[in-house]
């Protein structure tokens, strides 16, 4: 299990997001710069003990209205080969040296557990506490398996989210920009097989909930003697 380090970093997650979050296409500019504070999220294991994968919940109140952004990031001791478009920054940790952070979207380590945790073969980690499950972190995955057998290495960013294409032709969807749902659990959209749904903070102390992950099915995915999703 990951263990969490109550220690100092420099700079903090925070201020690297700060400088990388405007970069982004689904950033809601707001009035100046971004002014972000931690609302949320959960972790990841790697199994191999090597990489830190944490999904961040951040709330940006510079604007008028409060905007929350789902961020996964992924920490490491040494620079990812070919992954020099997804570095977020390098930090000094107290405990462990120089670490590199990177858009864990283009990380296979997280795109390897996400797909481990849609399909409940791991479990959510709380993210500020070592080996303990996050309950407040959901899923669900309705299928035979064949569209989580694998992602494709790139990941896309448009003003929606971001996209990694899955076999049979479908999506795994992340929703960067976080929408509450208006109540109960979240509603899931058409032709969603899979999907990863949790909590965060929002500015007044209440907890909202939605939608951090969904599947959409492709053509491949659809029964040939029904047009239903299989």
């Amino acid at each position: 299990m990951a263990v969490i380090h109550r220690t100092v970093l420099e700079p903090t997650k925070l201020e690297l997001l700060a400088a990388w979050l405007p970069t982004r296409p689904w950033y809601v500019p707001g009035a100046g710069g971004p002014e972000l504070t931690k609302a949320g999220g959960f972790r990841l294991d790697d199994p191999q003990g090597e990489v830190g994968i944490e999904f961040m919940a951040v709330t940006d109140t510079a604007g008028d209205d409060a905007v929350t952004y789902l961020v996964p990031l992924t920490y490491r001791g040494a620079p990812l080969a070919g992954a020099e478009h997804a570095l977020v920054g390098t930090m000094e940790h107290g405990v462990l040296g120089r670490r590199w952070a990177y858009d864990g979207c283009h990380d296979p380590v997280l795109r390897t557990q996400l797909l481990a945790l849609l399909r409940g073969r791991v479990l959510a980690q709380d993210q500020n506490t070592s080996d303990t499950p996050d309950r407040e972190v959901t899923r669900s995955y309705d299928g035979d398996g064949g569209d989580l057998a694998d992602l494709a290495a790139g990941a896309v960013d448009d003003r929606e989210g971001t996209r990694l294409s899955a076999a049979r032709g479908s999506t795994l969807f992340l929703h960067r920009v976080l929408r509450p749902a208006p109540d109960g659990p979240p509603s899931l959209p058409p032709g969603t097989n899979a999907h990863v749904a949790g909590s965060w903070r929002t500015p007044d102390g209440s907890r909202a909930r939605g939608l951090f992950v969904v599947l959409r099915s492709g053509p491949g995915d659809r029964d040939g003697r029904t047009g239903r999703p299989a």
